[in-house]
């Protein structure tokens, strides 16, 4: 299934992220620290011991290994999403980023092409998402996964019981793919890949989309398309649905509708009723919620569908949704107009 130039891919991607891990393992054993191992340690290797049936000795080893990174804690304290639409924008939906997801649409169209089919996701979803998370898989990220987590779970209070189990997940996922979880690198938040699956997603949603019995989305591109396509079509995407349209809203009923959250609630007709109109035709029926962005002309309303909504299961922000979405929409049309 995979083109011609997946094997060529991912013999680069694999040589830039050992790079990257060198300049990376270095500056880490300088600056970070370790984990208590009699109070962080070895309770945390019992646990999994019991819970996954991992051996505690060897986690305890892997662990022994784990840095705790300042860099981490900073990085997780500061996301893109906690940015103004107006800002958050021009970070993702991009010239550059619009003319490589034509050529990447370009290079895997025959994988895109299955991959949609099978799982209903539209071919520029998934490559916008590939786009906005790793730039095509060429920004994998440079921080170890193994001290990622362990800098979350022992050192960030706030989230320390979701990066825990992810660090179990990780462990486990070990075990499952053959990993050697010392030098698989991802981002700050321990998402890992073309697609950057954090451990829990990548155990419980990636595919062996080239067939070759393995679930590599370090360096397969079809198992990364395939694994996006399964995620979300896992997650409920609607084939052919609508995603998003712009609103026109009246101001009486606006606060109230937006603060139902952006999961849809509402049917289309009453939501009319209410002062929200699309601006554009929809079918008759289905539900929306209500998006509101602060965009470069001041306040921007959304009707945001499932499908939408979705995407934000992959991240869990309607500025990263809208990102995924506009993107998508340029790479296709600029795809279309040079004849692709």
């Amino acid at each position: 299934m995979p083109t011609s130039g997946t094997a060529a891919y991912r013999r680069g991607t694999r040589a830039a992220l050992a790079a990257l891990l060198c300049m990376a393992f270095a500056a880490d054993a300088a600056t970070g620290s370790a984990l208590d191992p009699a109070t962080e340690i070895a309770p945390f290797a019992r646990e999994v011991a019991e819970r996954h049936g991992l051996d505690a000795a060897r986690v305890a080893a892997i662990l022994g290994g784990a840095r705790v990174l300042g860099n981490v804690l900073e990085a997780i304290q500061r996301p893109a999403e906690s940015k103004p639409w107006r800002d958050y924008r021009p970070i993702f939906v991009t010239e550059t980023r619009i003319a490589r997801g034509v050529e990447f649409w370009r290079e895997h169209a025959d994988i895109l092409s299955v991959a949609s089919e099978r799982f209903g996701v539209p071919e520029g979803i998934i490559v916008a998402i590939i786009g906005v998370e790793t730039f095509y898989g060429s920004r994998a990220g440079n921080i170890r996964v193994l001290d990622a987590l362990a800098t979350l779970g022992f050192r960030y209070p706030r989230r320390s019981d979701f990066f825990r189990r992810e660090l179990a997940s990780f462990l486990v996922l070990g075990e499952r793919e053959g990993l050697d979880v010392s030098a698989v690198a991802g981002s700050y938040a321990g998402a890992m890949g073309i697609p950057q699956f954090i451990p829990s997603s990548y155990l419980e949603y990636a595919v062996d989309f080239d067939g070759d019995g393995q679930r590599d989305l370090m360096g397969s591109v079809a198992d990364a398309i395939g694994s996006v396509g399964a995620y979300l079509a896992r997650h409920g995407w609607q084939r052919g649905g609508p995603i998003a349209v712009p609103a026109r809203v009246n101001a009486d009923a606006r606060e109230a509708i937006v603060a139902r959250g952006i999961k849809p609630h509402s049917a289309l007709d009453e939501l009319e009723r209410r002062g929200v109109t699309p601006a554009e035709p929809l079918p008759a029926g289905g539900e929306a919620a209500l998006i509101e962005l602060d965009g470069d002309a001041g306040t921007e309303h959304w009707l945001g569908f499932t499908n939408f909504y979705v995407v934000t299961r992959y991240n869990h922000s309607s500025l990263y949704a809208m990102a995924v979405h506009q993107l998508a929409q340029a790479i296709a049309a600029r795809r279309a107009a040079a004849g692709g």
